[in-house]
């Protein structure tokens, strides 16, 4: 049996979805999530309800109550998100050195010859 591991910071890939529709159109309720989400994929409304209450759970996303709907919007920036993503990618597949990723995506110096904030200035312009 697996065991559970740390929690992710990085939203799994629907949650994920839902985030990016909350950065297209702001501030939304379910069925405003829902329906940008329509060209991607059909999601039950339940589906999408509760997708966003776990990222309100995790502090992702933020939501106030309007009438009867709740309006959701997002706390967690694309830059926050991009960041931990190259984290992730940095520490699963190149040991946790930037240095090794800035290698393989094309770079012509050492890693250890480039300082750690050159590399970064390098990864935020290469991946973005």
């Amino acid at each position: 049996m697996r065991r559970a591991g740390p929690p992710r910071e990085l939203p799994p890939p629907l949650e994920m979805e839902c985030l990016k529709s909350l950065w297209r159109v702001g501030e939304a309720n379910v069925k405003q999530v829902r329906d940008d989400l329509a060209g991607e994929r059909a999601l039950a409304y339940t589906t999408v309800m509760t997708l966003l209450e776990r990222l309100v759970k995790r502090g992702r996303v933020g939501r106030r109550k309007q009438g009867r709907a709740f309006y959701y919007f997002p706390l967690a920036s694309r830059a926050e998100m991009r960041k931990l993503a190259v984290e992730e990618l940095v520490m699963l597949h190149f040991d946790g050195s930037r240095g090794e990723l800035q290698s393989y995506l094309g770079g012509v110096e050492s890693p250890g010859a480039v300082p750690a904030e050159v590399v970064e200035t390098r990864l935020d312009t290469t991946l973005l």
